[in-house]
């Protein structure tokens, strides 16, 4: 069955957003074409255009910051994997009924405002993956 499309975008788990910017964005080329902050997630974050997905560059704000704490375990690096899907409730449903672990059961606004959900790294196989609704 069809579920997964293009990957949508890396997220990259970094230290300090102007110090990521100056190696991806002056250093390789790279174009960033926003950022935003979202105190709800406790993220900053910054976009970067590839040519053919994106990069989203991630820095946790706070303590309590999924970021900040991934860091502390892992260190910086690549934090997730972003998949487009075309109807991400129908995508939930069969990966639940598969026996996947989801961290989102329901999809919710993502930083760029279409709906997005996790699934468990523990399900696979060490890798945050999310699924973003095109």
């Amino acid at each position: 069955m069809d579920r997964l499309g293009d990957v949508e975008h890396i997220g990259i788990a970094v230290r300090g957003l102007g110090d990521a910017k100056k190696i991806y964005c002056e250093l390789l080329g790279l174009e960033c074409t926003g950022e935003m902050t979202l105190p709800e997630r406790g993220v900053k974050v910054a976009f970067l255009e590839t040519g053919n997905t994106k990069i989203e560059l991630l820095e946790g704000i706070g303590e309590e910051s999924p970021v900040t704490k991934f860091i502390e375990r892992h260190g910086p690096g690549i934090h997730h994997l972003c998949f487009e899907v075309g109807d991400i409730e129908r995508v939930l449903s069969e990966l639940a009924d598969s026996g996947l672990r989801l961290i989102d059961e329901k999809p919710r606004p993502g930083a760029e405002g279409k709906l997005v959900a996790f699934l468990h790294p523990k399900s696979t196989s060490g890798v945050l993956i999310e699924l973003q609704e095109k």
